[in-house]
């Protein structure tokens, strides 16, 4: 599947179970997230369909370190030149690799809210076996710029993953990455899971408080038009 242009040098694509997010900046181009393992021919395609090649990928940032997000890093490492950034507390899981078993990992991951996404919790969430370790060049912790684009903002919002972050691009009326901070499956609503779901639930309504005329997740498809009020009207309202 070819990249889906969301607005003017920001496309979506979707690498099996989950979406990544291709921009061209100044500052060279940028990949946020990399998929489940195997991930990284589809995404070198997509930067070829893009008419770049695979040294033009100069950064990848990562939302946080569930395995459907970092599964392909260490391969694109190899492959690019590009920089890695992510929040000091999920750097670690990246670069210890190994195994991710959601239901006896040191970090508990629990359902989301509701019998159906309790279903789908157990019935889609499985251990992923042997993740390959991988660099870290810089670490995020939100509240920055992007160090080559400072046309971003970096986000904190942990909850999904307590290393989660957000970012939110001033261009087109802004765009919010929104990362697992919730999902759109097929309307707006919770992801799957949280490592912790009270502080996930502050960090929703934390970013209420943001304009942004589209978002992307990385479960789900992309709102393209008035996002911040559609977010406001689901999260608004949630405790805090």
């Amino acid at each position: 599947m070819p990249p889906k242009q969301i607005v003017p040098g920001f496309y979506e694509l979707r690498v099996g179970i989950a979406n990544v997010f291709l921009l061209e900046s100044p500052g060279g181009l940028v990949l946020f997230d990399t998929g489940v393992p195997g991930s990284q021919d589809a995404i070198l395609q997509a930067i070829h369909t893009l008419g770049k090649t695979p040294q033009d990928l100069k950064h990848i940032v990562i939302t946080h370190a569930h395995p459907d997000h970092i599964g392909s890093l260490a391969a694109l490492q190899r492959l690019t030149p590009a920089r890695t950034y992510i929040h000091p507390v999920d750097a670690g899981v990246a670069q210890r690799g190994g195994d991710f078993d959601p239901r006896h990992d040191t970090r508990p991951f629990n359902p989301a809210p509701g019998l159906l996404v309790g279903m789908l919790f157990r019935m889609f969430l499985r251990p992923y076996r042997g993740l390959e370790p991988a660099r870290i060049d810089v670490e995020l912790r939100g509240g920055e710029r992007l160090p080559f684009a400072d046309d971003i903002e970096v986000i904190f919002a942990p909850g999904h993953s307590m290393g989660e972050l957000a970012f939110l691009w001033k261009q087109h009326g802004g765009v919010l990455i929104a990362g697992d901070t919730c999902a759109n499956l097929p309307v707006l609503d919770w992801s799957l899971g949280y490592e912790n779901l009270e502080v996930g639930k502050r960090s929703l309504k934390e970013l209420c408080h943001y304009q942004f005329e589209a978002a992307v997740f990385g479960h789900g498809g992309a709102i393209t038009r008035g996002a911040s009020d559609r977010w406001r009207k689901r999260w608004g309202t949630l405790p805090g």
